[in-house]
């Protein structure tokens, strides 16, 4: 291990100017410096090195918001199915706060109220609640103080941990690179949102300028691309970092196709436009007309018409540069290629996934060094999109670099895929048919989202700067399956929630709620709580009686299994048999006789330890099997006291199967000596609820059956207890 940098050096690393390149064309616009290689070199090396790409990212981020033209900017959205952008501000330092935590590298919470209220939310989930009054938002000022202090304590982090090359998945260091690479991810897409700001809410910066280079666009061609094998997915010993999606194989040949040599540019997308389009239901699919005649689009969502077409950039407008890529959804793209292959004769669509890299290949694309990018990338040139024809890659242009290229491919898992326990949520969400993946990155696209092995994918009605290029082939493309079924413990605890019954043993979920229900007869039964819902059966029994349940888990895997059952009545799991064989099963409210309390209960991701300040006003919680997996379980106790209405009822159930893995030593409620005696849970229970709770009865112990495959079944009791809020 290395020695910790000396406080010093560290005070010398850039506090507000991002990085400079070597090499950068233009004196307006600050690089970003290239994600580290996490193998070589020395540790104190890479300690500097890595803490210097945290400053330039950290700071550039911040400095991306002086594009607003005042405060009141930051609370109005650009969008409805956005949070306010002073939620994109706060949301990146929160996110080192919360995963440090998680990874237990800092041992406190800076603001707790931060930390919740912009904690989730970024993607427009049916379960995320973007309703404005449930948030009390801070002011800009405030959050830049935050925004400082997470900077401080991410350097101490750097500087003081230890540290053991190569950094990966087990390595502590993991999260802090995490972090900084999430915050790359929202450079970009904050970017977006503040082009899609009103025009009156941005101003131009000198540090953000836009290119002023624009002619005749040039006339497509299409250039053939030979056939050859494709090899995706990099091991998990890889040198540089990558989210869960990016690791894996896939190996595969594609046939010979012919790709355009420019990505379609604005005039040629004009074509499509005059040519009526958007009109034309045929050239579209039917999701992309449901789309077209929701919005009522008729041209790109960055074009404007004044008195001839302009191009809104991400802090003004310009006269259209008619040779600069279009920048459209999915369905848009998707629709011009039935167009064009109508106008030409011949099959053009998208490529695939594995067509885009076998044109990299050919192209004789590699990874972007420390030297001034010959390719829109980076911020190494400007903070906009250049003309088509500026960046020659091979017989191409373009193929990174300048805007996002869609592809035809829903993002799936790769071979021996495997989520990454520190962000569980980051791609499984995407894997349902409705993310197509874009590659090339953008003019703004930095650090692992510039590298070849990038996979990232929005939704196919999303904007984002990307745009796209055509291929012609009649080779037809079988997509592989966007699903992911291999994920253990959630189809495991889909059986355990909806599923049979094992040994005579109660489906737990719903003997919990029959206890609770049956404490809270004659109570009021307006509002519920189940905290730790896991996949919400509970939830859904509860809805019984109560008026409206909030079901909460951590995981975000569990609550969409939730949300899917509630809005969908069913959900559909594989149960591993032995070895590799595996049985499909469906399971539904109906049958469950829950199908007329759906409508009661909504899902959330959320930290029991940090809850958002709406949820509150509970005539019952129930915390099943949940105190003794929280990192700070006095911290969820004490706090749960104010979400409870006075006679409310408190209902614990843990086997108290206390590990440090998941919290440490000094946090246990229990199951220690103290002064020299037995110390339970239950005493720890005692002491720390008396003033806010009575124990309403003796504890009882409710057994429950995990099925882990069809000869191996885990059984444990769990200790249920009552507590009554006492009057305020």
């Amino acid at each position: 291990m290395t020695a910790p940098l000396k406080n010093a050096e560290i005070k010398e690393m850039p506090s507000t100017e991002p990085h400079r390149m070597k090499g950068t064309m233009m004196d307006g616009v600050k690089a970003l410096q290239r994600t580290p290689e996490l193998k070589g070199g020395t540790q104190a090396d890479k300690r500097t090195e890595i803490a210097s790409y945290f400053t330039n990212t950290f700071d550039t981020y911040t400095s991306l918001f002086d594009c607003l033209v005042d405060d009141n900017a930051f609370y109005q959205k650009s969008i409805a199915l956005r949070h306010p952008l002073i939620f994109y501000f706060g949301h990146t330092a929160t996110f080192f706060i919360n995963k440090l935590l998680l990874a237990k590298l800092i041992p406190e919470r800076i603001d707790a109220h931060m930390e919740s209220i912009f904690a989730i939310g970024v993607d427009e989930m049916s379960w995320d609640d973007l309703d404005d009054k449930n948030y009390d938002w801070p002011s800009v000022p405030e959050v830049r103080q935050y925004r400082a202090k997470v900077r401080a304590k991410v350097l101490n982090v750097i500087n003081t941990q230890a540290l053991s090359l190569p950094i990966d998945w087990e390595s502590p260091w993991w999260p802090i690179v995490m972090g900084i690479e999430h915050e790359r991810i929202h450079l970009e897409t904050s970017s977006v949102l503040i082009r899609q700001h009103d025009l009156a809410r941005v101003q131009i910066q000198p540090q953000w300028p836009a290119c002023p280079d624009t002619s005749d666009a040039p006339k497509n061609t299409l250039i053939t691309v030979p056939a050859g094998e494709v090899n995706i997915g990099k091991a998990f010993d890889d040198a540089y970092y990558g989210w869960d999606n990016e690791y894996g194989e896939r190996r595969t040949e594609v046939a010979e196709f012919k790709a355009s040599e420019y990505l379609v540019s604005n005039n040629e997308f004009l074509e499509f436009v005059d040519a009526g389009g958007y009109e034309q239901d045929s050239f579209w699919s039917e999701e992309g007309t449901s789309w077209k005649q929701f919005t009522k689009a008729k041209h790109p969502a960055f074009w404007r018409w004044h008195k001839a077409w302009h191009l809104r950039l991400m802090t003004q407008e310009m006269p259209m540069p008619w040779d600069w890529p279009a920048e459209v959804n999915y369905h848009e793209a998707s629709a011009f290629c039935e167009w064009k292959s109508a106008q030409m004769g011949q099959q053009i669509r998208l490529p695939s996934e594995d067509e885009w890299h076998r044109l990299c290949a050919h192209a004789n694309v590699k990874e972007v060094g420390v030297d001034v990018a010959n390719a829109n990338l980076h911020l190494d040139h400007y903070a906009s999109s250049t003309p088509v024809n500026r960046f020659k890659q091979g017989d191409f242009y373009d193929v990174v670099g300048n805007v996002w290229q869609w592809t035809q491919t829903p993002i799936y898992p790769l071979d021996n895929f495997k989520v990454h326990p520190l962000y569980d949520d980051f791609t499984t969400p995407t894997f349902d048919g409705q993310h197509n993946l874009m590659k090339g990155g953008s003019w703004i696209s930095a650090g692992n989202e510039a590298r070849l092995s990038a996979r990232y994918a929005f939704r196919r009605h999303f904007s984002q700067h990307a745009g796209f290029r055509y291929i012609a082939s009649d080779e037809k493309v079988n997509d592989p399956n966007p699903y992911y079924e291999s994920d253990r413990l959630l189809s495991e605890y889909a059986e355990f929630h909806f599923g049979d019954t094992w040994y005579g043993v109660e489906n737990f979920p719903k003997a919990l709620a029959d206890i609770a229900l049956a404490a809270n007869k004659g109570k009021p039964a307006g509002k519920a709580l189940d905290l730790g819902c896991a996949c919400g059966r509970a939830s859904f029994e509860l809805a019984r009686e109560f008026d409206k349940v909030d079901g909460i888990d951590f995981s975000a895997n569990f609550t969409r299994l939730g949300a899917v059952m509630a809005e969908q009545g069913a959900v559909r799991y594989a149960l591993t048999e032995e070895g590799e064989l595996v049985s499909y099963h469906t399971r539904t409210l109906q049958e469950l006789g829950l199908k007329d309390f759906a409508q009661r209960v909504s899902f959330h991701q959320g930290d029991a330890c940090n809850l958002k300040p709406q949820f509150a006003g509970y005539d019952l919680v129930l915390a099943a099997n949940l105190i003794d997996r929280l990192y700070q379980p006095s911290v969820f106790l004490k706090d749960i006291a104010k979400r409870i209405n006075s006679g409310g009822l408190l209902i614990l159930a843990s086997p108290y199967t206390w590990l440090e893995e998941h919290t440490p030593k000094e946090e246990w409620i229990g199951g220690y000596k103290k002064d020299g005696e037995n110390y339970t849970t239950l005493d720890g229970l005692k002491d720390q609820l008396s003033n806010h709770f009575r124990l309403v009865s003796e504890p009882q112990k409710v057994p429950f059956v995990i099925r882990e495959t069809q000869h191996k079944f885990q059984h444990t009791l769990s200790e249920l207890t009552i507590w009554e809020r006492l009057p305020r």
